[in-house]
């Protein structure tokens, strides 16, 4: 086989075959085939796309660069989930307890945040001594203890997907929907569960901008999945307000804990349980609507905080973070914004509050850059709400700024009001 020949194939939107699928991603992911040429290969994709076939070849192809995990011993239904992110998601912290507590094994691998979208890995960093570095065997461990363990990637899932995503974000070959399938249901599929539940995010803090676009990848998704041999699912789901009123990551953790006590509903306590609705239903738990009371049931009870303590302590963390947020990392400076008159909240832009997040130090930019774990946005109004002159719109938290007028007025801009 030839690289030319296959870079040539696509762009002239003449489907590769599986084999030639194989060679690409082995020969790219052991050094073979050079950057530049995988870079024309992936701008071919990113004009003309892929075929629902190969597609799924690359899906494979990807997955089968690394290990395949074993999953088979935990004497459970086990079910993944995948967001595709957006600002303030800390739905797994949340939805994982909640199912665990309903009978069914939810072993999760997940990543660290780059740019204004937060990763799942820091915010359980922000738990004092929490450890997500663990080997497979500790992993299952606690899987077979509490039914709910996150740890962070490995090397060894999926090597092809870790090559080709570093080469699409610096050559601007991200936005194409076959390659983003192909890199999520890879590392899903290398997980192995045996039902997967998508969470495919649309608007202004997501990638996917509009529910179009959603619904197109939502779709690929699942039928990739499928095709697989996978239970699999794909929910539709806003993320133009943030999700929740905490941005960043002890800050989030503080609200997943509240979540998870009972203290907080909203919007995000409904997405969660319809989220693990989804997952126990698709796990054979029975209908949604029994589902959704047994997720209801598993918060209410105190089950699911009971299984996050005790994963916490099996990960080396401190435990005692659901029973007392106060330990979880405090910021040193503190920032309110406060309405200068009586208005109504028209829209929040997500993306813009992920950015005055970034700025407080909450994230990074590149993979090296350090995070400030207290740092982080508190929202107290949300689209629709009535706010009056001198009420708080939110509070911003940093223990590494201290001058928050950048961040300040990036936050403000990203409320849009009328008076009343």
């Amino acid at each position: 086989m030839n690289i030319i020949d296959i870079i040539n194939k696509t762009k002239r939107s003449e489907a590769l075959s599986d084999e030639e699928i194989k060679w690409l991603v082995a020969g790219f992911t052991d050094g073979n085939i050079p950057d530049h040429q995988m870079s024309a290969w992936l701008m071919a994709v990113c004009f003309n796309g892929l075929t629902e076939r190969e597609t799924f070849s690359l899906t494979m192809a990807m997955r089968d660069s690394g290990d395949v995990l074993d999953l088979s011993g935990f004497g459970k239904i086990t079910v993944d989930k995948h967001s595709t992110g957006g600002v303030g998601d800390k739905t797994s912290l949340i939805i994982g307890p909640a199912a665990a507590a309903c009978g069914v094994a939810v072993p999760k691998m997940s990543g660290r945040g780059l740019g204004h979208t937060g990763g799942t890995i820091d915010k359980l960093e922000s738990i004092p001594g929490y450890r997500t570095d663990l080997s497979f065997d500790e992993f299952s461990d606690i899987v077979r203890k509490t039914g709910f363990s996150i740890i962070s990637q490995t090397g060894k899932i999926c090597p092809a997907d870790k090559k080709i995503y570093s080469l699409r974000n610096v050559t601007g070959t991200v936005d194409s929907i076959p390659l983003i399938c192909a890199s999520i249901m890879s590392k899903k599929l290398a997980m192995n569960a045996d039902c997967i539940l998508l969470d495919v995010k649309y608007g202004s803090g997501a990638f996917m901008k509009t529910k179009e676009e959603a619904q197109v990848l939502a779709s690929l998704m699942e039928k990739i999945g499928r095709y697989a041999g996978k239970k699999c699912r794909a929910m539709i789901t806003d993320m133009n307000d943030p999700l929740g009123s905490n941005i960043g990551n002890a800050l989030e953790v503080a609200e997943a804990v509240e979540i998870l006590q009972g203290r907080k509903k909203g919007v995000l306590y409904e997405l969660c349980m319809d989220i693990t609705a989804n997952m126990l239903e698709l796990a054979g738990k029975g209908s949604l609507s029994e589902c959704r009371t047994m997720a209801e049931e598993a918060v209410s009870s105190g089950k699911a905080l009971d299984i996050l303590r005790r994963t916490i302590e099996l990960q080396g963390g401190d435990g005692r973070i659901c029973d007392d947020i106060s330990l979880l990392p405090k910021a040193r400076f503190s920032h309110e914004i406060r309405a200068s008159h009586d208005i109504k909240i028209l829209s929040v832009n997500s993306s813009e509050i992920g950015m005055a997040s970034l700025i407080l130090g909450a994230g990074r930019l590149s993979a090296g850059d350090s995070v400030d774990m207290s740092a982080g946005i508190v929202m107290n109004c949300h689209a629709g709400d009535m706010v009056s002159e001198g009420d708080v719109l939110m509070t911003l938290y940093s223990s590494v700024c201290s001058d928050f007028s950048e961040a300040a007025v990036r936050a403000y801009r990203a409320v849009s009001f009328c008076s009343i």
